[in-house]
């Protein structure tokens, strides 16, 4: 998407997941056979047509106008009209113009969209997927990410450095203890070995120790439940891509439980599936206070299932995904939503992955406190990394604060 102003050529590009959830805004493709029906050739022509012409005129820093008036034209709950796809590029190539426009950084930009006037700006832990399983790779593990979390780093670039030597000593320990080919990576850069659940966790300890940064990390796990519940009954298969070993969402809860009174685990994403409001409901009530449990699939930032999560007391914390709901607008509103609630907020890139780094921008801008953008390994997700190091540097020490230990409750809330 590229959109101009007076004050130049600004270019966003959207991303696309491979573990989606089912109540997400539609990602319009074109289906038949080119690039096997996964063309967007009906999104650009929406944009080109539809969105574009009926947004020429309008304050690239007025973003709630432009993007209201895209959601009026598109007349769907679900944007089945234009596209989630279209009227987010629309919506992030008008926030790049917006702060053009104003004068200050993207950062800056959303910030003052989201009203948050801190003086310092929060630089978010980032949370590096080091092993990929489930949907995202090819071995036998079910539970779709690993993450290490420098959560006792001094300043970003610190966690950058912890987080890229403990990602390559685990990459030598793999290759010592399952051959090369277990080195291999997923779709967002982490590591695939043929390990189980348990030995998934094992697996980073012995790289934090070995690196020597077992006081300085922790543990988090996106298990992507939803890729793996028998349908239509409480049990998932964690063995789903092979053979099948079937638990019920009780021991499934407990095995999570296991895992953290072993391991420094501090934060659990999806741990239930999308509709399993049950699970999702008990398991936040017996753990809420030792590690943060995460909805993605559950919320897809939407702000009607936000409510429904807060209502039922169903997670603790919001994965902030902008594809999922389609517009910078609608994600500002889904932050702001989460943390009055006194949840924390992960903004999270998504495994089909553009370079573009607007994410990056989003998690100081909004304060997240924390973000998950893969493995510190291919350029797409170095990307990210390296514009909150620029960020970083730009602010200076005394204009920020790393989130640390306390990335569940940063200080704008919202």
């Amino acid at each position: 998407m590229e959109l101009c102003t007076e004050d130049g050529k600004f270019v966003a590009s959207v991303p696309s997941g491979a573990s989606t959830g089912a109540y997400e805004a539609c990602e319009l493709r074109d289906g038949g056979s080119r690039y096997l029906g996964k063309g967007v050739l009906q999104a650009v022509g929406n944009v080109n047509d539809v969105l574009g012409p009926a947004v020429i005129g309008m304050d690239p820093a007025d973003q709630r106008a432009v993007d209201d008036k895209m959601l009026e034209i598109d007349g769907t709950k679900n944007k089945n009209n234009m596209g989630a796809n279209a009227i987010l590029g629309v919506s992030l190539a008008c926030s790049k113009a917006g702060a053009a426009a104003n004068g200050i950084p993207l950062y800056a930009h959303y910030a003052k969209l989201a009203g948050n006037d801190n003086e310092k700006y929060t630089m978010p832990v980032p949370c590096f997927n080091v092993i990929n399983g489930g949907s995202h790779a090819g071995n036998k593990l079910a539970f779709q990410e690993y993450f290490v979390i420098p959560t006792g780093a001094e300043s970003f670039s610190e966690a950058m450095q912890i987080g890229c030597e403990v990602y390559h000593t685990l990459g030598k320990i793999i290759k010592a203890k399952f051959g090369g080919d277990a080195t291999l990576i997923g779709d967002e850069g982490g590591f695939a070995p043929p390990c189980d659940n348990r030995e998934g966790c094992e697996l980073i300890m012995e790289a934090l120790k070995k690196a020597g940064y077992e006081d300085k990390c922790t543990i988090g796990l996106d298990v992507a439940a939803s890729e793996f519940r028998v349908k239509g009954e409480d049990k998932y298969d964690l063995d789903f891509k092979y053979d099948g070993e079937i638990i019920s969402g009780d021991e499934l809860g407990a095995l999570y439980q296991s895992l953290a009174a072993d391991y420094p685990i501090v934060t659990i994403e999806d741990p239930f599936d999308e509709d399993d409001w049950e699970n999702w409901s008990k398991f936040t009530e017996k753990n809420r206070e030792a590690f943060q449990v995460v909805g993605d699939d559950l919320t897809v930032t939407n702000i009607e299932k936000i409510g429904r999560a807060i209502d039922e007391k169903s997670c603790t914390c919001l994965l902030l995904k902008v594809n999922q709901i389609g517009s910078i607008s609608e994600s500002i509103d889904a932050v702001k939503k989460s943390k009055q609630a006194g949840w924390g907020v992960m903004t999270s890139h998504r495994s089909g992955e553009t370079e573009d780094t607007y994410i990056a921008d989003l998690a100081v801008g909004l304060c997240t406190g924390q973000i998950k953008t893969g493995a510190p390994c291919r350029s797409e997700r170095l990307a990210k990394y390296n514009q909150l190091l620029r960020i970083e540097e730009e602010l200076g020490a005394e204009n920020t604060v790393y989130a640390g230990k306390g990335f569940r409750t940063t200080s704008w809330m919202g």
